[in-house]
């Protein structure tokens, strides 16, 4: 089954935010929410088919600094491993936007595709941005599905040092076709998950495509400073009232199922999965797993 996507774009707060939506017209609205760096092409198309044929009805987009949508600068310096360090501690720190604002964003575009309430799907800074958005609009969210993500708070355990490292982008930029695709594929070996292998083709061809759609490294350091200037999200949690499901994965690497479980304890009634063998990728093996968590998690709205 290969999906028929209708592509646009919205004007929401000021920026132009690129988007694309696939299944029946009267089906429950779906919005995806993607992680740090990804473009809206990034979800698998595994999984988009399963919740179509599920009867939803799905959004995707590109968060502002990736993909077709606009640059969030505001010319502010990107300070990553300084503010890192900062946010260990509990800091304040200035960025050009924040994960709030990432919030505001996905409201805006339900607003301006006219969608009144839409289940959400959010993976890593995705999921944060979910949960955000979940506790400060509840009628605006169905149900909420935080996948390998977090609660932000610097008191969780920090990632394994060598995915940190490379994260940080110590060392020479890539900056051709194939030193991006070389790059991001050897990140996704450190990350993946061991239980669920992507083969390297798979993942050389989305990367390949990515790039040839949007190659933009300054727009992924803002997004990392958002994430790591927002700070804890801890206090807005048991807020939530919409039906929730965390799913995270036990051989997470980058966020820790430490991330997952305190967000599922914060979040009143919400079902934990920890996954055996997932790691921090999307993995197109796990989408049978995550449409039946997602299609479940949506029947108790």
């Amino acid at each position: 089954m290969k999906l028929c996507w209708t592509a646009g774009s919205a004007c929401v707060n000021g920026l132009q935010i690129a988007w694309e939506q696939a299944g029946p017209e009267q089906g429950e609205p779906l919005l995806l929410l993607m992680g740090l760096g990804g473009q809206l092409i990034h979800w698998p198309d595994a999984l988009c088919e399963r919740l179509v044929r599920q009867g939803f009805r799905l959004t995707r987009f590109d968060n502002r600094d990736a993909g077709l949508s606009s640059d969030g600068d505001r010319g502010l310096p990107t300070r990553i491993p300084q503010d890192w360090l900062r946010s260990r501690f509990g800091l304040p720190a200035e960025s050009n936007y924040n994960l709030y604002d990432l919030a505001e964003d996905a409201v805006g575009l339900l607003d301006a595709l006219g969608i009144a309430r839409a289940h959400l799907v959010g993976a890593s800074m995705g999921g944060m941005v979910a949960q955000i958005l979940a506790a400060r609009y509840p009628r605006r969210v169905l149900s909420l599905n935080s996948i390998m993500s977090s609660t932000n708070d610097p008191s969780l355990p920090s990632a394994r040092f060598d995915v940190l490292w490379r994260m940080a982008g110590i060392g020479p930029k890539p900056r051709t076709r194939e030193q991006v695709i070389r790059r991001s594929t050897a990140m996704l070996r450190r990350v993946g998950s061991p239980g669920f292998p992507t083969s390297y083709e798979y993942r050389a061809r989305l990367a390949g495509q990515a790039y040839d759609r949007a190659f933009r490294p300054a727009g992924v350091a803002r997004q990392t400073h958002a994430v790591l200037t927002t700070g804890s999200i801890e206090s807005l949690l048991p807020q939530i009232s919409a039906p929730t499901q965390v799913v995270h994965g036990l051989a997470d690497p980058l966020l820790r199922p430490a991330c997952g479980e305190r967000s599922a304890r914060l979040i009143r009634g919400a079902r934990l999965e920890l996954i055996a063998g997932m790691g921090h990728d999307l993995a197109p093996a796990l989408a049978p797993r995550w449409a039946e968590l997602i299609a479940g998690n949506a029947a108790r709205a």
